[in-house]
């Protein structure tokens, strides 16, 4: 086995597809460090309805491409890109085999003396498989408890990663006290955050926003069950005039959400397009409900909210809390509704003493700093 431990092996989201906590992290340390990532199938089973289709015709393009890279945008100096050809079920140990057979076989070239980094736990059975010096678990979320997928699947292969990983990488105190019992080698890192990029929009907001009636109360992520449905419907109930808007793919979502006059569900929008949309906004909200999930989760979007210097309103959650005197921490609905209608009809970023805060608080988040740590933590000492 080589003795290289320049060289990354990333499993994770699809590059370039939404910009991950991995993506940031992986694309500070490039070019002193170089990486091939390996775009996987996603951990959801496979459903008959249109996002199941528009992702599956996707994954086909990049296996049916002649070459590995498949994006619109030109790669980073040292990064390399594998769309290896997947099973899409995760749910059952022969799935999970054939899944390791494939892989292993695909990328066994580009493994030899690696540093494998990965975020997802369905490549648990690829440790000892793959020639690579170090294995490191990168635990953003905990899976087994995300709405849509196989629960008992999820954590069943993340407890055989955590038997075979050298090390982990938790996102947040939560996920790192549930991984402790059962592995003895974890460290925290939060998520960072480019304050540049938010604070200084440079494009143009999206254009499906341009005839809305403001003000303007946005969301952007990921539309599902993990948003309190009750809370945006009591404020869409509560305001006479204004819209909220949710940006983001959705999955599953209360159906009621796109439903109501007073809400625009205006599916994704691109992530340059993103600190346009915040100054559009009166309020930028985190409506998330109190489920093991959403405690367990550590939101990118809270330290880009922050960043935009636009009012934030945010359910009350672990990874909150810590930030609750730059924002509006609120416990129930009516809380929520009284804090995001107060920010709507106001328009105002906050005292300067707040402003001044924020701004002392987000200096040492930067990504870069970020990378640095996780530098550190994934590459061994010997």
């Amino acid at each position: 086995m080589s003795e290289t431990t320049n060289q990354l092996l990333v499993f994770s989201d699809d590059w370039g597809r939404h910009p991950s906590s991995c993506q940031h992290l992986v694309g500070e340390l490039l070019p002193e460090l170089s990486a091939t990532w390996v775009n996987t199938v996603g951990m959801r089973p496979p459903r008959w309805d249109r996002m199941t289709v528009a992702r599956g015709a996707e994954k086909l393009h990049q296996w049916l491409s002649a070459a590995d890279q498949v994006s619109a945008a030109p790669l980073p100096a040292a990064l390399a890109i594998r769309n290896p050809t997947m099973w899409p079920w995760m749910s059952h140990r022969w799935d999970q085999a054939l899944n390791a057979q494939l892989l292993t076989r695909q990328l066994h070239d580009v493994s030899d003396g690696a540093i494998a980094v990965t975020t997802i736990p369905i490549v648990a059975d690829l440790v000892g498989r793959l020639p690579v010096r170090r294995w490191v678990y990168y635990c953003v979320d905990d899976f087994s408890v995300w709405p849509g997928l196989s629960a008992n699947a999820m954590r069943m292969m993340e407890r055989s990663l955590l038997e075979k990983v050298d090390c982990v990488v938790a996102a947040s105190e939560n996920l790192a006290d549930a991984i402790r019992p059962l592995h003895p080698n974890v460290s925290i890192l939060t998520h960072g955050v480019d304050c540049d990029f938010w604070a200084k929009p440079t494009g143009e907001p999206p254009a499906e926003i341009a005839s809305l009636p403001g003000p303007l109360a946005v969301f952007w992520g990921v539309v599902d069950r993990r948003m309190n449905a009750e809370w945006v419907l009591a404020l869409a109930d509560r305001i006479n005039s204004g819209t909220i808007v949710l940006a983001g793919p959705q999955q599953d979502p209360d159906p009621r959400l796109l439903l109501h006059p007073r809400i625009a569900a205006i599916g994704p929008v691109p992530f340059a397009q993103l600190p346009a949309l915040a100054r559009q906004a009166s309020v930028l909200i985190m409506p998330y409900a109190d489920l093991p999930v959403t405690r367990a989760m550590q939101p990118l979007k809270l330290k880009e909210y922050l960043a935009t210097g636009v009012p934030v309103v945010a359910a009350s959650l672990p990874a909150v809390s810590d930030w609750r005197d730059c924002l509006e921490m609120v416990t129930n609905k009516q809380e929520f509704v009284a804090a995001t209608i107060q920010a709507m009809q106001q328009r105002e970023a906050g005292s300067s003493k707040r402003i001044e805060r924020l701004a002392a608080r987000l200096a040492s988040e930067s990504w870069q700093a970020k990378a640095a740590q996780f530098r550190t933590r994934i590459l061994p000492t010997s």
